[in-house]
């Protein structure tokens, strides 16, 4: 006599279980998620970091930007100078400025991300 077969059992698994296991330590990113001593002391790091670039960038800005008022009060030729039939202050004041404000503002962000990845990248491995 012949039996019927019944299904054939599968065996399913997460393609997962050969992956390395997470060490069960505490991680810089556990630190600031749960609001310990340690993650306040990498909040302000960061913060203390990303404050001091801010400072920096406006700090060169304020200093380029707000020497040009004394430069053509030392140089009075610097005031009556004209480029392409307009006035040398003018074209400084007027046109300079913006492409200069636009480099500070690059400079800001480029080094603010790098701050913040490696401040991720030093979390990530604590």
């Amino acid at each position: 006599m012949s039996t019927p077969e019944g299904p054939r059992r599968v065996r399913v698994t997460s393609p997962r279980t050969s992956a390395a296991r997470r060490i069960g330590g505490h991680t810089g990113t556990r630190e600031i998620d749960e609001q310990t001593r340690v993650g306040e002391v990498y909040m302000s790091s960061l913060i203390q970091s990303q404050l001091r670039l801010a400072l920096v960038v406006i700090a060169g800005t304020v200093i380029g930007l707000g020497s040009l008022p004394l430069l053509f009060f030392l140089v009075p030729v610097t005031r009556t100078v004209a480029v392409f039939g307009i006035p040398l202050p003018w074209v400084l004041l007027g046109v300079v400025v913006y492409p200069v404000v636009y480099v500070a503002a690059r400079i800001y962000v480029r080094n603010a991300e790098r701050i913040e990845t490696e401040f991720t990248e030093f979390v990530g491995r604590q």
